[in-house]
């Protein structure tokens, strides 16, 4: 490239350095001046974390990749990149496997990638990520001046620079310790760390309020449905405290009955019950310096909650069979599905215990309401089957894709990780030779067409709406199954929103449907534009 077309593009890149942008805005510029001025297909700027790679932004990729997190040592090609010393160009002939195989966006058939190059992000002198370019076709990428790739590498540094600024993420030393010691702890077991993943509005509040409370010493209490993510919120909130470096104890009180409550939770000496060998420290002993985090906390029978307040207002314990005292310094998190107010008020909760667990109540949202978090947290799991099932890509499909986002999700985020990781069983079942790239359709999710309710509540809507035009299709038509009843659907939508001159809720009513899931489907079936609001 010349020197004055890259000028022309680097100048309002540099000027942004000095405006107040969105961290993602700024990436997304930065990523898409890459793209429009060099012959790739996809770009990517990644972070590196321990032994992982977390996409911060992409272009011309899937919108799942957001949520996947590349174990280095099982992408060779991004271990090659993050070793070099400056920008280097993969042979296209390379027979090492491509971490972006059959996730480059609008492609249809042709899922390989041919050509890649990339450059290590070098923040105050340490490999802070990767700025990776893709192309489907052989030596496209051949032509480019490794300079431009620096150029944009260096630019990307300076970006992340001053978003670590505005945000105040330059650590303190002590800070900067602690995470540290997390990081070596983590990499001495090769795990991930615990990450949340999403876009969503609902999703920015929730790390909002993570923000406020994590550092603080503040009892939380986490409140939501089932399989939303309470524990990974509870992971979060102590990685983001002082007491980061120090453990994270956690307790599934639903599982534990009351004669083995405070044997449990505050240890016993040497012969305080039968089986008492020796001496042990309880789950509060354990945290000593840390967090305890409770789990089902509302599963606690009235005794056991009356055992628990006198630690959680001062911190004192005795040991099951022992007069002595022990003190202990723990931040206590707990979580519950039940609505503990409620509880209160029927008498099956004690209030002095609630209030002393809500000191700070946080509230996880439903995936139902993280509807833009679907696709990257369903890339996030189709990652790690991938590797589980040691594979070279494993991708959505157009269909699966809207499939998962006209679902409505009542197990959550936990039903969402057990359907990818049956949906991709169901995909390998019978391929022989095992493939490299296994796309995934919506016929592998096997979801019903209408969400919340369930399939019944869809016959319902549909065959009992009365007073409306029926427009079925005619007995000799060759539209299949799925088609005719999706026609069938759409005409009956559409009359009804006609009876009700396009007011949503009144028709939502009248089919026997929420609001939300009316205007999902009728978006997946294509309504038109003006109609869907």
């Amino acid at each position: 490239m010349t020197a004055k077309p890259m000028l022309q593009a680097l100048v309002p890149l540099v000027d942004d350095l000095s405006r107040e942008l969105p961290d993602s805005e700024r990436y997304r510029r930065l990523l898409q001046a890459m793209q429009a001025l060099l012959p790739c297909d996809a770009v990517a700027l990644l972070k590196l974390e321990g032994h992982w790679l977390v996409p911060l932004a992409v272009n011309g990729l899937s919108s799942d990749t957001l949520g996947r997190r590349f174990k280095v040592d099982e992408h060779p090609r991004f271990a090659l990149l993050l070793a070099a010393d400056g920008p280097l160009r993969i042979p296209a002939d390379s027979p090492l496997p491509d971490p972006y195989d059959g996730l480059v966006e609008g492609v249809h058939g042709q899922l390989e990638v041919h050509d890649c190059m990339g450059c290590p992000v070098q923040v105050d002198e340490k490999t802070w990520g990767l700025l990776t370019l893709d192309a489907l076709g052989k030596e496209r990428l051949s032509k480019v001046d490794l300079r431009d790739v620096q150029a944009f590498a260096s630019l990307a540094a300076a970006t992340v620079s001053v978003v670590q600024r505005i945000k105040g993420l330059a650590l303190r030393a002590e800070d900067e310790r602690q995470r540290a010691d997390t990081y070596r702890a983590l990499a001495a077991e090769k795990t991930a760390p615990p990450t949340l993943i999403g876009q969503s509005a609902a999703y920015q509040r929730l790390l909002e309020e993570i923000a406020i409370v994590g550092n603080s010493e503040l009892t939380v209490l986490l409140t939501g449905e089932t399989g939303v993510g309470k524990e990974l919120v509870a992971q979060a909130l102590h990685a983001a405290s002082k007491r980061a470096a120090r453990p994270l104890i956690s307790l599934n009180c639903a599982a534990l009955p009351d004669t083995l409550l405070e044997s449990e939770l505050f240890g016993h000496v040497r012969g305080a019950f039968s089986g008492a060998l020796a001496d042990r420290r309880g789950k509060f002993e354990l945290a000593d310096g840390g967090t305890l985090f409770l789990d089902e906390v509302g599963e606690l029978s009235l005794a056991a909650q009356a055992k628990l307040l006198r630690v959680l207002q001062g911190g004192q314990l005795q040991r099951l069979g022992s007069d002595r005292e022990h003190h202990v310094d723990v931040r206590v998190i707990a979580a519950t599905n039940r609505d503990l107010a409620h509880e209160v008020r029927t008498g099956r909760f004690r209030a002095d215990f609630y209030h002393r667990l809500s000191v700070y109540p946080l509230v996880v949202p439903p995936l139902r309401e993280r509807e833009a978090d679907v696709l990257l947290l369903a890339g996030h799991f189709l990652e790690q089957n991938r590797s589980r099932l040691g594979l070279g890509s494993l991708r959505l499909d157009a269909s699966a894709q809207a499939a998962l986002r006209a679902h409505d999700w009542p197990g959550n985020v936990r039903e969402l990780a057990h359907l990818v990781s049956r949906s991709a069983l169901k995909a390998l079942a019978g391929q022989s030779p095992r493939p490299r790239i296994v796309s995934l359709t919506a016929r592998h999710f096997d979801l019903p067409a209408l969400p919340t309710k369930g399939a019944a509540e869809e016959d319902t809507a549909v065959a009992d709406a009365g007073g409306a035009s029926e427009a079925l299709p005619d007995a000799g038509s060759s539209m299949d199954l799925r088609s005719s009843t999706e026609s069938h659907q759409r005409q009956r939508i559409a009359d009804c929103l006609a009876r009700h001159h396009d007011n949503w809720a009144s028709a939502a009513r009248e089919l026997g449907l929420h609001r939300a899931n009316l205007v999902r489907l009728a978006k997946r079936l294509g309504l038109p534009p003006k109609a869907v609001g």
